[in-house]
């Protein structure tokens, strides 16, 4: 976020006002901010990126949610929930995976996270031909992973 940004969405929070694009007259807002970063904003506060006093409006209550390599247990849990949404999305049957195909996704490097994860089920539903399974040929075909 740009150091002006920054000013306006502190200025809001300390004010409960914002000016409109283009507008020229202040409104009152009563607002809540629930913001995600994947930076350490400690070290971005020591490198004059981002501004302490923000910081200290937007931490009321910080919750660290750990990288996906570091949750290994979520994975499958995690694409099964995909799947099911995908293919739902998609109009297929429900497609089942192998053993195989799931440790090959619970062992590979999450670097996108969840977005990643589900980049990948969503990839392999469209390219699972009708009737089969996804297994480790096609995590392997389509998965796109670097450790696969």
């Amino acid at each position: 976020m740009s150091p002006s940004a920054q000013a306006k969405v502190l200025r809001a929070l300390q004010e409960n006002r914002i000016f409109r694009v283009g507008g020229e007259k202040e409104i009152e807002v009563d607002v809540r901010i629930v913001a995600a970063t994947n930076k350490d904003l400690k070290a971005e506060i020591a490198a004059s990126r981002f501004r302490e006093d923000l910081f200290h409006r937007l931490a009321v209550i910080p919750i660290h949610v750990p990288a996906l390599n570091d949750r290994r247990d979520d994975i499958l849990l995690l694409a099964q929930h995909f799947l099911g949404i995908i293919c739902e999305q998609h109009g297929k049957v429900l497609i089942e995976m192998t053993d195989g195909a799931a440790m090959l996704l619970q062992k590979a490097d999450w670097t996108g996270n969840i977005r990643e994860l589900r980049n990948v089920v969503e990839r392999l539903v469209i390219l699972t031909p009708k009737g089969r399974k996804i297994d480790e040929a096609l995590v392997k075909q389509y998965g796109s992973l670097s450790t696969i």
